[in-house]
């Protein structure tokens, strides 16, 4: 069992986020739980990379001095599973908001599904979702998008390494990505979307590896604080 010290002096904490938890929510919860375990009056801890609440999986969480290597994991591959609905699309690109549009699908074949794909292979530019946390001009780009305000969103450079459609159901595509740091996966399903000449968005998302880090290793929130020492 961890000591006091053990997570002062720094521990990586591999969580399965459940889902609609924010990743804020997530770090809050265990630090919380680690400071009543062990009656600690202030402990560090923060999460190497956010998922977004509508998306479950891999939370890397650092405590104490291993928070120094936040960065260093934030920038490692990750790995995503999830489900593309085809013929619509949402603001949000996700089910975060309704659909706004629908588009036809008749055109669309297993076979150019599958060409498709490659086209997102490499290095590609992409524009991250308008309902997302960067920030532009002091704000959070969400905060824009939810006051109904025109923003001007620039591209960026992000590196695709794989990308296959593991299983084709009418309309609902199962995909699995490996990606850079600031990949958008809900930004790849609207852009999938439009080069089938039709629409999409993302309708599940799971992250199942950063690095070397699994989510086959990892533990809820509520079985990690079950592990910790009760007083």
């Amino acid at each position: 069992m961890k000591t006091e010290e053990d997570y002062k002096n720094g521990q990586v904490l591999l969580i399965d986020k459940p889902l609609t938890w924010t990743s804020f929510q997530a770090v809050n919860k265990l630090r919380w739980a680690i400071r009543q375990a062990y009656s600690i009056k202030k402990i560090k801890v923060g999460h190497a990379g956010t998922l977004d609440p509508l998306a479950t999986g891999l939370l890397v969480i650092c405590t104490g001095k291993m928070t120094k290597q936040i960065n260093t994991f934030q920038g490692q591959e990750k790995e995503y599973t999830g489900t593309f609905v085809l013929g619509s699309t949402t603001p949000s690109f996700d089910l975060e908001t309704e659909i706004d549009q629908t588009f036809s699908t008749e055109h669309i074949t297993e076979a150019l599904i599958h060409k498709t794909t490659e086209q997102f292979i490499g290095k590609i530019d992409q524009f991250p979702p308008v309902f997302s946390a960067i920030k532009k001009d002091g704000k959070r780009l969400y905060e824009f998008a939810r006051a109904g305000e025109e923003v001007e969103i620039k591209s960026r450079q992000v590196e695709i390494t794989e990308f296959e459609i593991t299983e084709i159901s009418d309309l609902e595509l199962k995909f699995r990505v490996v990606c850079s740091k600031g990949t958008y996966i809900r930004s790849l399903a609207h852009d999938f979307g439009k080069a089938l000449n039709s629409g999409a968005h993302l309708s599940e998302l799971r992250r199942t590896r950063i690095g070397d880090f699994s989510v086959d290793n990892a533990l809820t929130p509520e079985v990690f604080i079950e592990k910790l020492p009760s007083k």
